[in-house]
């Protein structure tokens, strides 16, 4: 191969950005206002000597339904973008984190209706409770009045159902995990 048929290393960033932008775009099916970006999932991007787009993501849990869709979303962006050849890794080490949600993706969900996760400790171990947990203070999206837990379970497995202590409407808050 000739220098001159050699990518240069604009060239290479240029097309790394270009993948970068159109993985991050990618929104999740469960709340598509989020984007896997936002969300922290989106681990890395990459382009190989071959010229394959090499896009590692986290699942937000093991058994996340939403994998399948976002795989086959980051495949059909990056072929949009121009990427014919594009390998799509899902890697559960390290385990997701709700720390790793961006501050615009805590307020876009707060702006959807969702209360976003609070902030764990930067780290340490897990603390499993078998009894009573302490709940987390979540506030309602809409006026900001504390939120009181309706049910551990919600539309998701990533949230649960609470109802506002002042206006009594019901809303999501997205499980910190």
């Amino acid at each position: 191969m000739s220098a001159a048929a050699l990518p240069t290393t604009t060239a290479v960033t240029a097309a790394h950005e270009r993948a970068w932008t159109a993985a991050a775009a990618v929104t999740d099916p469960e709340i598509p206002v989020l984007t896997i970006s936002d969300l922290g999932i989106l681990r890395d991007v990459g382009i190989d000597d071959d010229g394959v787009v090499e896009v590692v993501i986290t699942p937000t849990y093991s058994g996340c339904p939403a994998m399948d869709t976002i795989t086959a979303d980051v495949n059909h962006a990056l072929h949009t973008a121009g990427f014919e050849r594009v390998d799509v890794r899902l890697v559960h080490s390290p385990a997701w984190t709700t720390d790793w949600m961006s501050e615009d993706g805590r307020h876009k969900l707060a702006e959807f209706g969702i209360a976003p996760p609070a902030h764990r400790a930067p780290s340490g171990p897990v603390m499993l409770t078998l009894g009573r947990r302490t709940a987390p203070d979540v506030r309602c999206p809409q006026c900001g009045a504390p939120g009181r837990e309706q049910n551990r379970f919600g539309s998701t497995s990533c949230k649960a159902l609470y109802v506002c202590t002042s206006c009594s409407e019901p809303f999501d808050y997205f499980k910190a995990i």
